[in-house]
């Protein structure tokens, strides 16, 4: 019988794509700390010894970008060219231009709650009752992988470490209810002349095993570790990163549709960002009512508008009540006009950093508190669908 198997991928804050996404929310974060109505679109490029921060922002910030970048850098242990990149040593070019005043028009209004769609676009969020904190088992295992290991080069209990690492996690469904790790990958770049043979059995020793036990699930499954044979060269310096390539890292490892839009350097504004946190919040308490064990709703809007052109959602056969009374219920407890999102969330006065939400997932983070992943509608939801 052939096996049903899921694969999901999650990369450290040292991949170069993880890099251009921290610089990029490392400047929202400090933008919105000094104008709460700041207007951000930042992208970053990053390659060997180079830093490019481009993009639009109208705000009243006073902004050192290039003091922001070198920090993120510092901070994720990119300290000299050898490594990946220098924080002190690369170039920073900054070419940042004001937001188009035609997008303004749509976007601010008098009354905030009223405020249109920084563009048009359509967003989707997921939930799934297989693990506690309602996200796919394959990417939260993955998250998980590399989580641990930069904690652990961080605190000097991964010898040889460098901050580049890969993970990919590969489940098999074969028997209902009962999922088991077929596979884990991790590609971790390191220390040139080292005992490899060591290190890979670190990583299946003191990082896999342990990690696919606090999930509960087997030990005795396959595994590679720098199926290249070495991975010195990381970072920036092996390879180009670039601002929102990692979306699906972000957001659901491919257990969910993606509506195509990056999440990094945009202020809530943008419904790139924000109606996809709220469709995540959305399908979060659907599941947690018990309507349905599996949930993923669609938002779409149209620049300037404030009401959502539409709202879809797809329970994947495993609804409780009928679908339309789900959706029913839905317009009527969820408000997704991107200014109620924005005032709900407290986006623009965020007692979180953005930067921590493009590392390790956006969704299912315990570990930061996010507004959209709590389940304070799911009595409303009870009461409306009769649970």
């Amino acid at each position: 019988m052939e096996k049903k198997l899921f694969t999901s991928e999650s990369v450290a804050e040292g991949h170069p794509d993880k890099v251009a996404d921290q610089i990029a929310d490392a400047i929202l974060d400090a933008a919105l700390a000094q104008d709460r109505k700041a207007h951000v679109a930042c992208e970053v490029f990053t390659t060997k010894e180079f830093v490019l921060i481009g993009g639009e922002l109208t705000t009243t910030a006073k902004l050192d970008y290039e003091g922001i970048a070198r920090k993120v850098l510092r901070d994720i242990g990119y300290t000299s060219p050898e490594l990946g990149i220098g924080a002190d040593s690369c170039k920073v070019q900054v070419v940042v231009n004001t937001q188009s005043p035609d997008i303004a028009m749509g976007v601010d209004k008098e009354d905030p709650l009223q405020q249109g769609a920084g563009d048009q676009g359509i967003m989707f969020g997921y939930a799934t009752d297989e693990t506690e904190g309602y996200m796919p088992l394959p990417i939260s295992i993955a998250h998980k992988l590399v989580r641990t290991a930069s904690e652990m080069r961080k605190s000097g209990r991964f010898p040889h470490a460098r901050p580049d690492m890969k993970s990919q996690v590969t489940m098999d469904y074969s028997i209902p209810g009962k999922p088991q790790i077929h596979t884990i990958l991790m590609s971790v770049q390191h220390d040139p002349d080292i005992d490899k043979e060591a290190f890979r059995k670190f990583i299946h020793d003191q990082i896999m095993v342990p990690v696919a036990a606090s999930f509960g699930f087997n030990t005795d499954f396959d595994y590679l570790v720098n199926p290249t044979g070495s991975f010195v060269i990381g970072g920036p310096l092996g390879d180009t990163g670039l601002t929102g390539r990692k979306l699906i890292v972000d957001t659901y490892g491919g257990a969910a549709r993606h509506g195509g839009g990056a999440f990094s350097g945009k202020d809530p504004s943008k419904v790139d960002r924000s109606a996809s946190y709220y469709a995540r919040y959305m399908a979060k308490n659907i599941v947690a009512s018990g309507a349905a064990k599996r949930a993923e709703i669609q938002l779409s809007y149209a620049i300037g508008v404030a009401e959502p052109l539409s709202i879809g959602i797809e329970t994947f056969g495993t609804e409780t009540v009928p679908v339309e009374d789900i959706l029913r219920a839905c317009r009527e407890v969820f408000d997704a006009r991107p200014g109620a999102i924005i005032a709900k969330f407290k986006l623009t006065q965020p007692e979180f950093s953005y930067a921590d939400t493009c590392i390790y997932g956006a969704f299912g983070r315990p570990d930061l508190h996010l507004p959209w992943e709590k389940l304070d509608m799911v009595a409303e939801l009870k009461a409306k669908l009769g649970l």
